[in-house]
């Protein structure tokens, strides 16, 4: 419809989830619908950014799991994180020997692999599908701000990045969420140049401007 919304006829769906997070994001209501609730933010890795792939690595298993299927049941992997190379991403895909797309939105990386994984399923491509991303606060950190050793002093304004991943399998077959729809955005600058305030650069993505 347009140029920018896909609707999919065959109906995929989400099939299961599976979800992890720090401890700070399991504090408050949220904490309550974590599926796993992790009680160290290192997820006893020796880095943050190995801390990031085994949580990756747990929802895609997670998910798979949930689904009451295996790792050989499924046939595609569409998943992306914050980091160079997004390589938590990478690195979690080799312990699977199934085809790989590696997807970078950032904060919008979820819904990307959902319309991905949606998009081939839908179409035939792929029977089953698992769409999945992740990140960690201190390696986001330590990737557009300051690390965490330097000490330095957060300014009001600044976002704290998620510790946790989700995962969710797609197909089109089984009872679970349709994905019925998938619109595609833009890229619209509105000059915020704060690398400490993404609120006010996603802002505008949750206006609804009446005709």
């Amino acid at each position: 419809m347009g140029n920018q919304t896909i609707y999919f006829k065959n109906n995929p769906r989400i099939l299961s989830v599976s979800t992890i997070a720090g401890t700070k994001e399991c504090e408050g209501v949220i904490g309550r619908y974590v599926e796993t609730a992790l009680s160290d933010d290192m997820y006893g890795e020796s880095t943050f950014e190995k801390a990031e792939c085994k949580m990756l690595s747990h929802v895609i298993d997670g998910a798979i799991k949930n689904a009451g299927f295996a790792r050989s049941d499924v046939d595609m992997l569409v998943s992306g994180d914050l980091l160079n190379q997004i390589i938590s991403a990478s690195f979690a895909a080799r312990d699977y020997s199934i085809p790989f797309l590696g997807v970078y939105g950032a904060c919008s990386t979820m819904a990307e692999s959902l319309a991905v994984a949606a998009a081939f399923t839908d179409g035939g491509y792929r029977r089953r599908a698992v769409a999945a991303t992740g990140s960690h606060f201190a390696s986001a950190e330590r990737q557009y701000r300051y690390p965490l050793e330097l000490g330095t002093t957060r300014p009001p304004q600044s976002q704290w990045t998620v510790t946790g991943a989700g995962a969710a399998l797609v197909a089109c077959e089984g009872d679970g969420i349709i994905i019925r729809s998938a619109t595609l955005g833009k890229v619209v600058d509105y000059g915020v140049t704060d690398v400490n305030n993404m609120g006010a650069a996603m802002a505008p993505v949750s206006a609804i401007i009446a005709p």
